[in-house]
């Protein structure tokens, strides 16, 4: 059970500490979630280089791997990269972006699955969907299932890879294969913003860079990627004026306002 004073701690430990966050991620989320990062109080390093992964990521707090925008030598990039984190027990975010849309990223997510063993793996509904099952398709990069409907194949893919399986949707699941965590912050507008859901993987590596309890740190993150989304589009006329005040909010969000309007 999410306690407010622990994520209102983790928080402030993010803010305290600034941990490094490498990630390898799609060119559409570079910007997006970069400048998440330094919203929420992390350092974020965008490198995908095969000359400087290794040593990158055997410096960082933390490596998100994203396959949003594929192609063959970032995969090797991130193979490398997520093997050196593996053997430095630095926390493995993977954000398996279309993953079930062609044979290709379902190839390549398995591969990193299987190579790099992610403490989280942060998806949609679809995606995990497709994870857990080889015959599963989706729409792109879009999600064509409910996160409920997500919920058993994401504790069946946490206990095959022993990663903790984070479902985002309009509610979010958070499992470790036994336990399950939901959040219910956030808005419908929040989707129609592109790179969300991997500036999400990207907090949730923030969070894991803090706190070696990933199946709390993975649901902390999403209760700040909720509350802010949820606080920002209160003021939004829509997706564009959102990405701003999205950043605002999470650079401003505090235990006020994370008391005020979190779910429980």
């Amino acid at each position: 059970m999410i306690r407010i004073e622990n994520l209102v701690r983790d928080l402030n430990l993010v803010r305290e500490r600034s941990p490094l966050i490498h990630n390898i991620t799609n060119y559409v989320a570079m910007n997006n979630s970069a400048n998440a990062l330094l919203a929420v109080g992390a350092s974020p390093v965008m490198a995908h280089s095969l000359d400087e992964v290794a040593e990158m990521a055997g410096i960082a707090s933390s490596l998100v791997i994203n396959i949003g925008t594929l192609e063959a030598e970032w995969v090797k990039a991130m193979l490398i990269a997520g093997k050196t984190a593996l053997d430095r027990h630095i926390p493995v975010v993977f954000d398996p972006v279309g993953a079930g849309a062609t044979s290709y990223r379902s190839r390549v997510c398995m591969q990193i699955i299987e190579e790099c063993r992610p403490s989280v793996i942060r998806g949609n509904a679809s995606e995990i969907i497709a994870l857990s099952n080889a015959n599963a398709r989706t729409k792109g990069v879009d999600s064509t299932n409910s996160s409920e409907a997500a919920l058993n194949p994401a504790k069946a893919l946490a206990n095959e890879t022993g990663a903790i399986v984070v479902v985002s949707g309009e509610t979010d699941y958070i499992t470790d294969g036994i336990a399950v965590e939901t959040v219910k912050n956030g808005n419908p507008m929040m989707a129609r913003v592109t790179g969300m859901g991997c500036t999400a993987s990207a907090i949730v590596g923030t969070f894991t860079a803090i706190n070696p309890n990933f199946l709390e740190a993975a649901t902390h993150a999403m209760f700040i990627m909720g509350i802010a989304g949820e606080i920002a589009t209160r003021t939004s006329k829509g997706n564009g004026s959102l990405q701003i005040n999205f950043l605002d909010t999470l650079f401003n969000i505090d235990e006020d306002a994370i008391r005020q309007n979190i779910r429980l």
